[in-house]
């Protein structure tokens, strides 16, 4: 963007407890599962404006202090017995990078910088053998700091954590607690303690209950590549945004007394039915595991895929939220396993079933902000079929980009955007015809609606129809 630019490496050295070496924890051989499939980084990277007034030396400080205080941030990857253990040294020297760009820069285009040196980061591949697992960088305009960017490897963090780390830095809405936890467990005893019988018993009981969902699945949930892709490409990734749906979910909501969460999972299902007759539908619900005690303000990535299914057929829309909300629940209860345990007893059952099957539909609701507002925020005006229409203007749906590769037929993610069901979405146009996903897209505004302005909303999906 800018012709030149100027960048000093000031070194940080940091000290802090917790030091030694333990297994990988279940959460990490996910997300290291996760990497090999897709090939992506996973990092979690973005750029924040920084507070007039804070200088050079301030920000190394901060940075010096958050790794001291966090084990997993001061975590690098070792050789272990069998395949790679995680290390946490207790000194070290990291750098945070000083980026000088020109005088004349308009404001907003240095923000427009920073946002992308956060993209670019967000892209890097960390060598977490001898990377450390955080990435910090100021962005200096005219003399003085203006915006941050912080990037971490996926490692060591899921979202909740990401998001504590960020308020201990003051860059989030949130308050830091004064008095830790004395329950909360540090990434090297979580890594030991899933060694032990009784988690051991733990994943015991999640893996059977993953082994009955994938007993009887078919290879694929939406069926075997037949279409020749999009413009030439076979994986794309694209945006649809929905405040009527917004609206509609809050009231469904409401009526049903349930969360938002679950009414969403339940009105995907529904249009996940019309738009492909899959039904019932078997996917992957990535589950936080924080209510686990001594997990709720862990710096460690505990995020893990769930297994459910929920049947959309041949009842009403409010049926469906209430199946989802007691498949959810299960999900959520068996979604903490050893990855390892599960590939063998996946393996297992491919060799019993006479073919290798997958489940390749995954949900993903990474709401932190909004999803409390959305839950529990005051419910102004009722929602009538003309205060829905005024929203319905503002839907759109775009794609993006293709992608080389995707291990899912489609990925479902709900982002954390107020007032608005937004979800970003990845689908394989081997699959789907590019009708079938736009009609799938907007089946969930469609869907939602039809259900808040009727409690006996049919979902009008088929019993019979090429489920999993």
């Amino acid at each position: 963007m800018f012709a030149q630019t100027a960048q000093a490496h000031v070194p940080v050295a940091f000290a802090g407890s917790g030091a030694g070496t333990a297994p990988l924890t279940w959460g990490q051989k996910a997300i290291m599962q996760d990497m090999r499939e897709t090939g992506w980084t996973h990092n979690v990277s973005g750029a924040h404006p920084v507070p007039p007034g804070v200088t050079v030396e301030q920000v190394a400080a901060e940075f010096a202090a958050l790794m001291a205080r966090h084990p997993a941030l001061r975590m690098r990857l070792g050789d272990g017995d069998g395949g790679p253990c995680q290390v946490v040294s207790a000194t070290g020297e990291t750098v945070l990078d000083v980026v000088d760009v020109p005088d004349d820069a308009d404001p907003a285009d240095v923000a427009t910088f920073a946002y992308d040196l956060g993209h670019a980061r967000l892209l890097s591949h960390y060598d977490l053998y001898r990377d450390w697992s955080v990435r910090m960088a100021v962005i200096r305009h005219r003399g003085v700091l203006v915006h941050r960017v912080l990037t971490i490897d996926h490692l060591v963090v899921d979202g909740t954590a990401t998001s504590l780390l960020l308020a201990d830095l003051g860059l989030a809405g949130r308050p830091v607690r004064r008095v830790a936890d004395p329950r909360t467990v540090q990434i090297l005893d979580l890594g030991r303690r899933e060694e032990t019988p009784p988690l051991r018993r733990v994943s015991d009981r999640a893996v059977r209950h993953w082994a009955e969902h994938l007993r009887d699945i078919p290879p694929l949930t939406f069926g075997e590549p037949a279409a020749g892709g999009r413009q030439g490409h076979r994986y794309w990734h694209g945006r649809f945004s929905s405040p009527a749906a917004y609206l509609a979910v809050r009231a469904i909501a409401a009526r049903t007394r349930t969360d938002t969460s679950r009414v969403l999972l339940a009105v995907i299902a529904v249009a996940i039915g019309r738009a492909t007759g899959v039904s019932p539908l078997t996917a992957k619900l990535i589950v936080g595991n924080r209510f686990r005690p001594g997990f709720a303000e862990a710096i460690a990535p505990l995020s893990q895929n769930g297994v459910l299914r929920v049947d959309a057929a041949d009842t009403t829309v409010d049926e469906v939220v209430a199946r989802a909300r007691r498949a959810a629940v299960s999900a959520g209860k068996y979604a903490y396993y050893d990855p390892a345990q599960l590939a063998e007893v996946s393996g297992r059952l491919d060799a019993e079933r006479g073919y290798p099957a997958r489940i390749s539909c995954r949900i993903n609701d990474r709401r932190v902000t909004t999803r409390q507002a959305a839950d529990v925020g005051p419910h102004d005006d009722p929602v009538t079929a003309e205060r829905i229409r005024r929203r319905s203007d503002e839907t759109f749906l775009v794609w993006d980009g293709p992608l080389d590769h995707l291990p899912e037929q489609m990925f479902i993610t709900v982002e954390d955007q107020p007032e608005t069901v937004y979800l970003q979405v990845i689908f394989d146009f081997g699959c789907f015809t590019e009708e079938q996903a736009e009609r799938l897209l907007r089946g969930v505004e469609e869907v939602a609606v039809e259900a808040a302005l009727d409690p006996a909303a049919p979902t009008r999906v088929t019993a019979g129809s090429a489920g999993g």
